[in-house]
């Protein structure tokens, strides 16, 4: 077997891990520089604003970037001397089909809590004691059985933590207590957070919970339609992800709206086409947002095994969505792994078209199996005119939240199919 050949696409795979660049290694060996001009949005929303308790909401295609920008965020320097900051995912604190309104608030407890353990900030002993019984006792944890421990403290926050996320009675006598009475749990996280302020000597706390925007819609709904005033209750800054098909929902955008202020940043997709030549199969991609997705991809793929000709056509198949760009080219990597076991003695292996074509069917077919005759009825619509012919149907939003669907903005909001969806309505000669 051609090993060197083998260790380069190994690594290349590895290299297109789906996950956000959260940790500075990550960053320094895989960020390239977009979206500014987001990160700039939220951080005037959390530093301009005349309280201490601002609410944002951050949304945006799965995939297209927000935890990695959040993270950054979260590092600000212009946050870091006023601001203490605690970021997290829903999706590693409770279970995702059982998350609720209550759960969001009890987990931003616990999270505080751990971040003041993690960052040594010093809250008086007493006070600890009295917000750790109070969360041992929400949870039903007994602190005597953990007595033994070297680290009790920390040790307690991880099982309360572990217990939220994996045990459905626990989360399920917090929502009881708690459901009609946000109020009472709001006053005690309030509690907490002031603890962790005076302690660390900041002017107030940011909380950025991330990946609620993979929730599913019908998850989302009840959150931030019905229970949204008790998420705007804590007194200090937060900012909600949220699935863009949420804000395309006819019941919660207002609410969102009426609630936060008018405080949303939507991160938009990276335009390879204007929208007047976004069908047409001469026309030549920006060369900005080209270069800005070939640095991407040649960050993570040698050029060696991915030459630019067929990285452009990789990224046309992407439409401009990170995610999908990482997806292509994992799913290409993965089948040239695959060419160089079956035929060990070859010496040259790249991701060529061929390679590329076969990834893209994969996908295609992925694409498919989620879809049924309306789907496709409002799919053609859609790359006819831009637009569906109902932008808060609820079958258009799981399109638009599947990404078969993807959102574009310039000076007004605009549609399309994915580009690898687009040939299943070849296919069927419904363009």
């Amino acid at each position: 077997m051609a090993e060197p050949l083998l260790t380069a696409f190994q690594t290349a795979y590895r290299n297109l891990e789906l996950g956000p660049l959260l940790d500075p290694e990550s960053l320094a060996r895989f960020h390239v520089d977009y979206s500014e001009d987001i990160l700039d949005q939220l951080v005037q929303l959390i530093v301009d604003s005349d309280t201490a308790d601002s609410k944002v909401v951050f949304s945006g295609h799965r995939g297209c970037g927000k935890s990695t920008l959040l993270s950054a965020l979260s590092r600000s320097p212009e946050l870091a001397d006023r601001y203490v900051v605690v970021m997290f995912s829903i999706a590693d604190t409770v279970e995702n089909s059982d998350i609720d309104h209550v759960n969001i608030l009890f987990a931003i407890a616990v999270k505080l809590m751990l971040a003041a353990e993690t960052s040594q900030i010093p809250i008086p002993k007493s006070t600890q004691a009295v917000i750790h019984r109070w969360l041992a006792e929400q949870t039903q944890t007994d602190v005597k059985e953990l007595k033994g421990e070297a680290s009790v403290n920390v040790n307690l926050l991880e099982v309360i933590q572990l217990k939220l996320l994996t045990n459905a009675g626990t989360r399920k006598e917090i929502k009881q207590k708690f459901e009609r009475n946000a109020s009472e749990l709001v006053a005690q996280l309030n509690i907490i957070a002031a603890a962790l302020r005076t302690a660390a000597k900041k002017e107030t706390i940011l909380v950025i919970i991330d990946d609620l925007d993979k929730l599913d819609l019908a998850v989302v709904k009840p959150i931030f339609k019905d229970n949204i005033k008790a998420l705007c209750l804590p007194a200090f800054h937060i900012i909600y992800t949220i699935p863009i098909a949420a804000l395309r929902d006819k019941e919660i955008l207002p609410m969102v709206e009426s609630e936060m202020n008018n405080r949303i940043v939507n991160m938009p997709v990276l335009k390879l086409l204007p929208q007047a030549e976004a069908h047409n199969p001469h026309a030549k991609p920006k060369p900005e947002v080209l270069d800005l997705l070939c640095a991407i991809l040649h960050k993570r793929i040698p050029d060696q095994l991915l030459d630019r000709a067929v990285a452009e056509t990789l990224i046309f198949y992407s439409g401009g969505v990170l995610r999908e760009l990482i997806r292509i080219a994992t799913e290409s990597c993965r089948r040239c792994l695959l060419q160089i076991r079956r035929e060990p003695t070859r010496q040259a292996i790249t991701i060529d078209e061929k390679v590329l074509d076969e990834a893209v069917n994969k996908l295609r077919n992925d694409f498919a199996l989620r879809l049924g005759k309306l789907d496709y009825a409002i799919l053609q619509q859609v790359y006819t005119e831009f637009l569906p012919d109902d932008p808060t149907q609820k079958e258009f939003l799981d399109l638009l939240h599947g990404l078969h669907v993807l959102e574009y903005r310039n000076r007004k909001v605009w549609y399309d199919v994915h580009p690898i969806v687009v040939e299943l309505l070849s296919d069927r000669d419904l363009i």
